[in-house]
């Protein structure tokens, strides 16, 4: 199946539903539509193709109650809502759209399509059929954070940002909250590239940064050319975005953030199918599952791991909040008093740095 002269894939359900399904989606005649949008290739090896394996896992899970297809490739803009138009007369059912810049896009669509469910990830507006969900990722940040504060030798690390909109400021704050815990002169150089996406511009700002005396790469754009680049350089390392990237920087890579939306997808579908789904919005974390720590670097020194695991079960277990106060900004003037943590809302607005965070010019 084609639609808008993009590469798109249309997957029949696998052979056997799960017993999760429930009876009355067996009685459906036929099958759920569900359509994807991404801003860029499900071979990016991070954040489309973590997307694209949540879809396969809702497939494998709901087998032949629901069917699925994909658009590549689709800016943010007002292409996508010509996008979600096709999908919609296509049959699709319920729309998933991955990309923050989609959300404008979404609600004027889903006004014309009321009988139609639309889940915008990361976005923040909702109505009565458009429901927004998240990850924690900065959740994810505070381990990476740790392991950079234990590892780096110049206590100097990067960030490849995409935007600074809340949710990349945020993950930017909880990395250097988790270094300074460790080493209080750590800092981090944050560097926006205005896309998710662009491997030379990725790779050209992690040289330059290297060549600044940083020996330590994170990043909030969705492919593994930071990492590449870290892995030439030889420096300390980065992290995986989204997915596993050690295949490409298997010295380099520290660790993972992997971003497991499968049972996210796989609920929301079964919700509509049973006539449950509500507007609403989600925010898992690596409590649920939604975020998952990836394999740690067999070069990272015991000691380390175990700290780096601390973090990670801390979070879990509610014993630690990253952005617990005491917390300052950037100027040295505080911002959270002790003891005090950040509300969602909070974080879902902040566009402010920590202490350690070197500003872009």
């Amino acid at each position: 199946m084609t639609l808008s002269r993009r590469n798109v894939l249309k997957i029949g359900g696998a052979a056997a539903a799960l017993p999760l399904l429930g009876h009355k989606a067996f009685s459906q005649t036929e099958p759920l539509k569900v359509g994807f949008i991404y801003i860029g290739t499900i071979n990016d090896n991070g954040w489309n193709y973590a997307h694209n394996q949540g879809r396969l896992y809702m497939e494998q899970e709901l087998g032949d109650a629901v069917e699925s297809v994909f658009v590549e490739n689709v800016a943010e803009g007002p292409d996508c809502e010509r996008v979600m138009r096709e999908l919609v007369q296509a049959g699709c059912k319920l729309i998933f759209a991955t990309s923050f810049g989609y959300g404008d896009y979404v609600i004027k669509i889903a006004q014309q399509f009321p009988d139609v469910k639309f889940e915008h990830a990361t976005g923040y507006q909702r109505s009565e059929n458009v429901a927004t969900y998240n990850a924690r990722f900065y959740e994810g940040r505070a381990v990476c954070g740790t392991l950079a504060g234990h590892l780096s030798k110049t206590g100097k690390a990067g960030y490849i940002g995409s935007f600074p909109i809340p949710e990349v400021v945020m993950g930017i704050n909880a990395f250097v909250l988790a270094a300074r815990k460790v080493n209080p002169e750590f800092t981090i150089t944050p560097v926006y590239i205005s896309t998710w996406n662009d491997p030379a511009r990725e790779a050209d700002a992690a040289r330059a940064m290297i060549d600044q005396g940083i020996d330590v790469i994170a990043q909030h754009t969705d492919g593994p050319a930071a990492l590449q680049v870290a892995e030439e350089r030889g420096i300390v390392g980065g992290f995986g975005q989204g997915a596993d990237m050690s295949a490409f920087a298997p010295k380099a890579q520290l660790t993972s953030i992997i971003d497991n939306w499968g049972p996210h997808y796989a609920a929301t579908a079964k919700a509509v199918i049973d006539g449950t789904w509500e507007s609403k919005d989600s925010w898992p974390g690596l409590k649920e599952g939604e975020v998952v720590i990836g394999d740690y670097n067999e070069s990272i020194p015991d000691d380390v791991v175990a700290a780096a695991e601390a973090v990670k079960n801390g979070q879990i277990d509610g014993s630690m909040h990253i952005f617990t106060g005491p917390i300052n900004d950037h100027t040295g003037a505080e911002k959270v008093a002790a003891g005090v943590t950040l509300t969602d809302a909070d974080l879902l607005s902040m566009d402010w740095y920590v202490e350690g965070v070197i500003p872009p010019a």
